[in-house]
């Protein structure tokens, strides 16, 4: 499947991997928000992080099919984010601190990923470092270890799906992998580990 030509505008179709592959979606979803529900708990936090889930699901799918990370889902998760954990951050011990954490984790997920793809712009695309910024977002919510956890698993599982794929022969060396996956993957297993 080919990425639309505008894939990064407001008005661009992006929902047609979802379309085209509506249970497989709908099941990774459920099977997303279930796990995150059951870590997180009745907390004042899990609306923040369940909106994540399904957002996160929605982009790992997009990626995979077109290799894009369309603006319109992940350009809004920046303020819905934050709004989200900011409402939550009353009501959760030490709220402000997280909230703070929260957003020097956002800075500075996004600032390594900006600087990863200025140097090596063909491996990982711009939208890898939007859907980043959004993802420190919520990994520094976690605190130091949550976010050190969040993105050392994804390096690591990115690494290890690439190096399964080319001992398989299903990618060579130059292949472009969607990289998104791998960034919700690993802020999936810090929440797992960290949350609640």
């Amino acid at each position: 499947m080919e990425a639309p030509p505008a894939v990064w505008s407001f008005r661009a179709d992006w929902t047609e991997p979802l379309r085209a592959r509506p249970v497989p979606a709908v099941l990774t979803c459920v099977a997303v928000l279930t796990l995150l529900a059951w870590r997180i708990g009745a907390e004042p936090v899990l609306p923040a992080f369940l909106y994540l889930g399904a957002a996160g699901t929605a982009l790992a799918f997009v990626d995979v099919a077109i290799k894009r990370l369309p603006d319109p889902l992940t350009l809004p998760s920046y303020g819905i984010g934050a709004v989200l954990l900011g409402g939550a951050a009353p009501f959760t011990e030490d709220g402000g601190g997280h909230f703070l954490h929260a957003l020097f984790g956002l800075a500075a997920l996004w600032a390594l990923f900006a600087v990863q793809w200025l140097l090596m712009p063909s491996a990982i695309g711009l939208g890898d470092v939007k859907l980043a910024g959004v993802l420190g977002l919520y990994l520094g919510w976690l605190g130091l270890d949550g976010w050190l956890l969040g993105v050392a698993a994804t390096f690591v599982i990115g690494g290890l799906v690439a190096a399964g794929l080319l001992v398989a022969r299903r990618a060579g060396r130059r292949s472009e992998l969607p990289y998104g996956p791998f960034l919700l993957a690993g802020a999936l297993l810090a929440v797992l580990v960290h949350a609640g």
